[in-house]
């Protein structure tokens, strides 16, 4: 699976002498392509409302972009999947730097831990969470300590002077 982009999708039913100003429905789509954001629109309206490819059209495809790329942010992505036994719904957090990397982060997810692919799941939500108190999950809560430190135990130290093939193993505990 390609990197995703966030699409913005706009379509409506074609317009009919019965009605000549049809509602517009509007998805935030996340796909690797507009091809892939298209279909996966199509797919949600016929399930969501009568429309169809057939008689629908697309107003606007846009891509959203992250307004702020590097500043790293925690995600709440509300989630149905289709497992093997039936349909599920869940919750899951993630700490990434976009919108799109949360998702690719809960596609990788969702494939280790529940077998699940890229059409059985469908993305429901994706919310940023700004406040502290509003994370649920104690793997996310364990990285909003401050001072927060990632030590290196096991490093081993170069030693100017000794030669680069030793007949001894190096130590690596100091």
């Amino acid at each position: 699976m390609g990197r995703l982009n966030e699409y913005q999708v706009i379509g409506r039913h074609l317009p009919t002498e019965a009605n000549p100003t049809p509602k517009l429905y509007r998805m935030r789509i996340f796909a690797p392509n507009d091809v892939v954001a298209k279909s996966r629109f199509w797919y949600f309206l016929t399930k969501l409302r009568k429309v169809k490819k057939a008689n629908g059209e697309i107003v606007s495809l846009n891509v959203i972009h992250e307004k702020r790329p590097l500043k790293v942010k925690n995600f709440g992505i509300w989630i149905r999947y289709d497992s093997r036994s039936g349909t599920h719904n869940m919750y899951k957090e993630f700490r990434e730097l976009s919108r799109t990397d949360a998702v690719e982060a809960l596609y990788q997810d969702m494939a280790a831990r529940h077998r699940s692919r890229f059409g059985s799941i469908h993305i429901l939500k994706v919310v940023e969470i700004d406040n502290a108190e509003s994370i649920r999950r104690p793997y996310i809560k364990q990285l909003l300590t401050k001072n927060l430190k990632f030590p290196l135990p096991h490093r081993s130290a170069k030693l100017s002077g000794k030669k680069l093939y030793s007949y001894t193993r190096p130590s690596t505990f100091a």
